[in-house]
């Protein structure tokens, strides 16, 4: 099969959807890797790297799209490139389509099989491929919230730890998946308070076991969410629905209330986010103020640490990437129920039951979609 690599062309995108030892892992496989000049230029991966592991470098995206089988990126398609996708070629990459209805259109005028990194899941019932980029995202929303709580960028000028004599800033992580335990962590390593809420017990006595009496656990109900909210310097958003949009837990009305220079870090921004005042910035410009409270909401988080980043993915969406490439989209998505579960899109359809709900598309079931 012949596998392209563009050059991610998202702002400040930097990761790149293969780096050179995955390319050489395809060529053993015996096939073809097509990498766009300058593709891993910003995770320190030349040209000349990509031409070592085995792959012929295209001077161009449109060539990539016009002759790749299976397309391997990182974020989701932007205009240019969804106008490029053909019939049955071969989409995978993060797509996030509950918030983005344009996006799903287009996909689903292309005919093309768009599988997303975020809804592939694991025996456990796990996101093995959202795993990796949410323990980034997790740990840098506490380094984005400390550096927002300066008075410089807008914040109260509250120290994470404190020093001895003056208390530590307030954290509240709403959200006890992958993305809040680490947010928890590092917000602890920093010397904070933190108080986690969620509403899987579960959860929280896992979170009390892991962190001992270092966390402050609460069963997340909406008063409790207000009460954590109005109480905190900073607030990660943590929450995740797999495929879905994300509920507001936080509202208008609360950040309303919430006291001057205060921070808000939605991590959840990808899914449409989980603070009713939230919509997607840039690392040009991350961050905004409403009723004082500074609002950091960046859609691709991981794109700051672009070298951490693209490794940590490339571990876990290879196997899934070689498959693909081993046995043809329909076998090796009829083989694995697991990468199945990744199929959102196919020859027209929407095949992920949340995507369709959320936009108003027929379900098709994805084994139904690729009989078809």
């Amino acid at each position: 099969m012949l596998v392209g690599v563009p050059k991610e062309i998202k702002n400040r995108e930097y990761r790149v959807g293969l780096t050179p030892d995955s390319v050489r892992e395809f060529v053993a496989h015996g096939h073809q890797v097509l990498v766009e000049h300058d593709a891993g230029q910003g995770v320190g991966y030349s040209a000349e790297d990509y031409r070592r592991a085995g792959a012929t470098i295209a001077d161009e995206a449109s060539r990539i799209y016009r002759e790749a089988e299976l397309i391997v990126k990182i974020k989701e398609p932007q205009p240019d490139e969804r106008r490029q996708l053909r019939p049955d070629q071969i989409l995978f990459t993060y797509l996030h389509l509950a918030p983005d209805p344009e996006q799903t259109h287009d996909l689903v005028d292309s005919g093309a099989v768009c599988i997303a990194y975020e809804t592939v899941t694991d025996e456990h019932g796990g996101l093995p491929l959202l795993a990796p980029m949410s323990q980034v995202a997790g740990r840098m929303s506490i380094q984005a919230g400390a550096h927002c709580m300066e008075k410089a960028a807008g914040g109260a000028g509250i120290l994470p730890g404190g020093v001895p004599g003056v208390p530590p800033a307030r954290v509240t992580v709403i959200g006890g998946g992958v993305v809040g335990e680490n947010a928890i962590a590092m917000g602890i390593g920093l010397g904070a308070h933190v108080v986690a809420l969620d509403r899987d017990v579960n959860v929280l006595r896992r979170l009390a076991t892991h962190f001992g009496p270092a966390l402050t656990t609460v069963y997340s109900s909406r008063q409790a969410v207000e009460d954590q909210v109005l109480a905190a310097d900073l607030v990660i958003g943590a929450v995740l629905i797999a495929g879905a949009e994300t509920p507001k837990l936080v509202t208008r009305e609360m950040v309303s209330r919430m006291r001057p220079g205060s921070v808000l870090v939605d991590v959840a921004i990808d899914q449409g986010g989980c603070f009713e005042t939230s919509h997607p910035t840039t690392h040009d410009a991350p961050t905004f103020t409403i009723d004082g409270v500074v609002h950091y909401c960046v859609a691709n988080m991981p794109g700051a640490v672009p070298r951490t980043s693209t490794l940590a993915l490339n571990n876990v969406t290879l196997p899934y990437a070689l498959a693909l490439a081993d046995q043809g989209f329909p076998q090796a998505l009829a083989n694995d129920p697991h990468l199945l579960d990744g199929l959102n899109v196919c020859r027209g359809h929407v095949t992920y039951k949340a995507v369709a709900d959320e936009l108003g598309y027929p379900y098709v079931p994805p084994r139904e979609a690729l009989k078809g």
